[in-house]
């Protein structure tokens, strides 16, 4: 019996992402080209006033010249709440980014000044989570390693002299830590 649970358990773990279900999931209303979500049958909605000051913790890179992931959980974290009655004024979003995932930050000239090929596949959703009014900010420590200068970030992107040091600063303004 403790053999068939644990193959059961192995083969549920192991089961390819691809098995999943995707088609109840939908991009919007902040968000029209990323960050999906599906909504919850039997959910009430938020109330009117309820606020969010969440940061996300990305050390992973993308793979292949993809989205990054981690940021596409912040888009994602947003577009479900406003769906769900959040008003987008009230939802505070910080992506503290370290480890290699600071090259997802690169411009176009850093991109290329790093001797990456094409394009930065995230490059154009950061834009348009920072543009919303979302913080991106990198580990000066990761970026000393990755060789990376705050001139090559993409605009609007900020630095600080680590991501602990990040994270403590935006605990101290009621930010909560998001480890997706």
């Amino acid at each position: 019996m403790r053999g068939a649970i644990l193959s059961f358990a192995l083969a549920a773990f192991c089961a390819p992402v691809s098995a999943q279900d995707m088609s109840a999931f939908q991009t919007g209303p902040v968000f029209a080209d990323f960050g999906p979500h599906a909504s919850v049958d039997g959910l009430e909605s938020f109330a009117a006033d309820t606020e969010f000051a969440h940061s996300f913790d990305v050390a992973k890179a993308a793979k292949d010249g993809a989205r990054n992931r981690g940021f596409e959980s912040a888009a994602r974290f947003i577009n479900m709440h406003v769906a769900n009655g959040v008003a987008e004024e009230n939802i505070r979003v910080a992506v503290v980014v370290h480890g290699p995932a600071v090259l997802d930050l690169l411009s176009a000239s850093g991109w290329a000044a790093h001797g990456k090929e094409g394009e930065n596949g995230s490059a154009a959703m950061v834009r348009a989570i920072l543009d919303q009014g979302s913080r991106f900010i990198v580990c000066g420590q990761s970026a000393t390693a990755q060789g990376v200068t705050a001139d090559q970030l993409i605009e609007g992107v900020e630095m600080d002299l680590s991501a602990m040091t990040a994270h403590a600063k935006l605990q101290q303004r009621g930010y909560t830590v998001n480890p997706f």
